[in-house]
């Protein structure tokens, strides 16, 4: 592994109930690896800057605007070098005694057909989340959330499957990954057009033009997933918005 240089990114916006739990986990899991963590502020107006400021192996970036999710990991793209760059949510925590980073860096070391990797992703309770594995579509991502399509769901997330060793899937999550670092700059990054939401689809599409995505079940980390931003009328808007963008955009192929 010590040939092997990973980096780490992590975008934040007000997230201070969660982010020292997060650096923690993140510098526990790697204290062994040739690794550098990450983190781009979008302007956050609570405690998350000082508390990223606590750590000083950490290089943070602050921005005065809110640029977006895709666009704040851009930024911290631009000043990465290494072979392997994990994408990173603020309310991820990574378990103890699972080296989950420095088994998903390896796994793609050791599979250059291999662009993204991502583990299994949990609930802070161990329950897994069955999240987005196929490319989004109408019936996905509007009918599943009526009782009636609910099926749909489940065959986004391919709930449904059993997943006992690494499997190719269409899309992958953007809440936690890993990527070789070479591929996510020769696809430029995520694309600056979506604010939040669908990005990580849209980086899925690009990337699997010349690489594979592969779900790792073999290991997994908790997501504090809580969809704050659902639950505005903004948050709905920047959805609605993101998503006719990604359809759009890929109106073509599908």
């Amino acid at each position: 592994m010590q040939k092997i240089d990973i980096s780490g990114a992590i975008v934040t916006y007000n997230n201070e109930e969660t982010i020292e739990k997060c650096i923690l986990s993140i510098l526990e899991d790697t204290k062994n690896l040739p690794f550098r963590l990450y983190v781009y502020d979008n302007g956050s107006t609570d405690n998350t800057v000082p508390i990223v400021r606590s750590f000083p192996e950490v290089i943070l970036t602050e921005s005065f605007e809110n640029v977006g999710f895709g666009q704040g990991h851009n930024e911290i793209l631009k000043m990465v070098d290494s072979d392997v760059h994990f994408v990173i949510n603020p309310d991820i925590v990574i378990p103890g005694d699972r080296s989950v980073i420095p088994r998903l860096a390896r796994f793609l070391d050791r599979n250059p057909d291999v662009g993204i990797v991502t583990p299994k992703i949990c609930f802070e309770d161990g329950e897994e989340q069955f999240l987005p594995k196929r490319d989004p579509n109408i019936r996905f991502v509007i009918l599943s959330k009526f009782p009636l399509f609910r099926k749909f769901r489940r065959i986004y997330t391919m709930a449904d499957r059993r997943f006992e060793s690494p499997k190719t899937i269409d899309s992958s999550t953007g809440c936690f990954f890993g990527i070789q670092t070479p591929v996510m700059k020769d696809v430029d990054g995520f694309d600056p057009r979506f604010f939040l939401y669908f990005e990580d689809a849209d980086l899925s599409r690009r990337v699997r033009q010349q690489k594979k995505i592969v779900f790792y079940p073999g290991t997994y980390v908790y997501h504090g997933w809580k969809r704050e931003n659902m639950h505005s009328l903004k948050g709905i808007r920047i959805f609605l918005t993101s998503m006719a963008k990604y359809l759009w955009k890929w109106r073509q192929a599908d």
